[in-house]
């Protein structure tokens, strides 16, 4: 699966990113208090453009190694960002995962990161897949346990954010650990 995924749930989908999300990256990416467990400030109108077209070369790229991807309502507005990088050794891959403020709170969360799983183990055949989050960040620590994902550990000063060193704690799911939901549409 190269280019062109689209992955569904009950509320919502990924997709590739395309030349008109950046608008909608700005509300996801743009904002303060979205950003602040992520390991950059907000970013400008320039900036989500540029990640937009990043994400169309990665997805253009062969092998494919990342995949940045848009979650998507049922009206196709973008209301966060998925991301699944394969790692260094391609039985493994990291995700990431950040949706707009007014989506708290509703399992949006969680079903984003549900279909990453599905597209590392069920498309892709990773072995192993994991994320590390900011220790202050409850909500991400309760999507991540809550899909399956078992907290490993914390890496001391893992990563520079804001100015200033940062841990981060790492959670991770095994092939033979992940659980399925009911099949939904998955197009590659």
């Amino acid at each position: 699966m190269a280019t062109g995924v689209e992955i569904a749930g009950p509320r919502i989908r990924l997709r590739e990113l395309a030349e008109g999300d950046a608008p909608g990256l700005e509300r996801v990416y743009g904002d303060r208090d979205v950003t602040r467990h992520l390991t950059f400030p907000p970013r400008s109108p320039e900036q989500c453009a540029d990640v937009v077209g990043s994400a169309m070369s990665h997805a253009a790229a062969e092998p494919r190694t990342i995949y940045l991807l848009a979650a998507v309502d049922g009206t196709d507005t973008l209301i966060g960002v998925g991301r699944l990088g394969i790692d260094e050794h391609p039985h493994s891959g990291q995700i990431g995962f950040v949706l707009r403020a007014d989506t708290r709170g509703r399992g949006v969360g969680g079903e984003l990161v549900r279909l990453l799983l599905r597209l590392g183990f069920e498309e892709l055949g990773l072995s192993r897949i994991w994320g590390a989050r900011s220790p202050e960040n409850a909500a991400s620590q309760r999507v991540m346990a809550g899909a399956g994902m078992v907290e490993e550990g914390r890496i001391r000063r893992h990563v520079r954010s804001w100015g200033a060193w940062r841990d981060s704690v790492v959670h991770a799911i095994l092939d033979d650990e992940w659980q399925p939901e009911a099949p939904s549409d998955v197009r590659g």
